[in-house]
């Protein structure tokens, strides 16, 4: 009984000493979580936070889309006649130039009939000369006289006809450009649904891709565009729009786009994906600001701003966003001092300390 009397009084003395310290304990976590209390709030210290300076500057409202390279000028070759071709006269892969005869097919039977009218049409131009010597003298009748000058038109009309289907055995480049692959041999017999090549002009390149339907009174003939080649981000190219599509893709809800831009070299390749930026707006003065700085909320976006020692909450309207920045239209004026660090341990009329100020740009 002895020994548990001394206990007791051992541990009721040792109570009492630690009580103040308990209640102490308490009272600060009862201060912390009230609203403004702890570090930075009205009851407690300050929050070291950094902070960015709004300076207008430049910017350029963009948007990011793909698209693909076209050729400037791209078509199949293809015989306009049924027939063996006896010669091929280019190269794959290599530069052609307009009026070059690339094939040439076989055109015996045609060239012979062609000599046999030439010769009918000298004895219709004899014929009809003396007819109408004839007719002067009133030896021979109107009717007669006639009949002699339609053999002759109808010889030359005939000569005509052969002409040009002699030219159809000849196939000559269109334009200027490069020849694929062939896909034929000479001596092969072929037919107007025969691919023979394909032909393709390179400069300018063509630029295809599509936006938004919500830009389209945006973009227009003219606009630049700026753009990189599939997997490599070193070297820019610029281009201009030349054609817009005149309806919207009712399936996609894109406008389809076309640019044109120079390619003297032939770097940039038909078919190759690239990636454009379609400049939509330049502006002289815009507000930028550090994305991380902004707060998602139900109704937009907030940021908070230094105000007399404390961070004030202000509603903004977002534009534009690049890299690490994004474009403020409304709630930011030249001159605040956004927030930038310790964002979510701000609340309206938190205490802070800037560590660090620098301007937006």
């Amino acid at each position: 009984m002895k020994k548990a009397v001394i206990i007791i009084i051992v541990l009721v003395i040792a109570g009492l000493l630690a009580a103040p310290r308990v209640m102490k304990f308490f009272s600060a976590q009862e201060e912390g979580a009230k609203p403004g209390g702890g570090p930075g709030g009205p009851g407690g210290g300050t929050l070291p936070v950094e902070a960015v300076v709004i300076r207008p500057e430049p910017f350029e409202r963009k948007l990011i889309v793909t698209g693909s390279i076209l050729p400037s000028e791209s078509i199949e070759l293809r015989p306009e006649v049924s027939g063996k071709i006896v010669s091929i006269s280019f190269q794959e892969s290599q530069k052609v130039v307009k009026g070059q005869r690339l094939v040439k097919m076989d055109d015996d039977e045609l060239l012979a009939q062609l000599e046999k009218q030439k010769y009918n049409r000298k004895l219709n131009q004899d014929n009809e000369f003396r007819q109408r010597k004839l007719l002067e003298k009133e030896a021979i009748s109107q009717e007669e006289y006639d009949n002699s000058l339609n053999k002759l038109k109808t010889t030359e009309a005939d000569i005509k006809v052969l002409e040009a289907q002699i030219a159809e055995t000849s196939i000559e480049a269109p334009f200027d450009g490069f020849v694929g692959f062939r896909f034929v041999s000479p001596g092969a017999y072929v037919s107007p649904s025969t691919v023979i090549a394909t032909i393709y002009a390179l400069d300018p390149a063509k630029i295809e891709f599509s936006i938004p339907a919500r830009y389209a009174t945006r973009v227009g003939l003219g606009s630049k565009v700026i753009f990189r080649q599939e997997n490599t981000d070193s070297l820019k190219y610029e281009g201009e729009v030349y054609a817009v599509e005149p309806q919207i893709d009712p399936q996609t809800r894109t406008l389809k786009i076309r640019a044109r831009t120079p390619n003297p070299q032939g770097k940039l390749i038909p078919g190759q994906f690239v990636s454009i930026e379609l400049i939509l707006e330049q502006l002289s003065e815009a507000i930028l600001i550090p994305t991380e700085s902004v707060v998602p909320v139900q109704d937009g976006a907030k940021v908070y701003v230094l105000k007399q020692g404390k961070a004030t909450e202000l509603m903004v309207v977002a534009g534009e966003r690049t890299a690490s920045k994004l474009e403020i239209t409304k709630g930011l004026q030249p001159g605040d001092t956004v927030i930038t660090t310790g964002i979510l341990q701000l609340r309206p009329g938190t205490g802070v300390k800037i560590t660090r100020v620098v301007n937006a740009q």
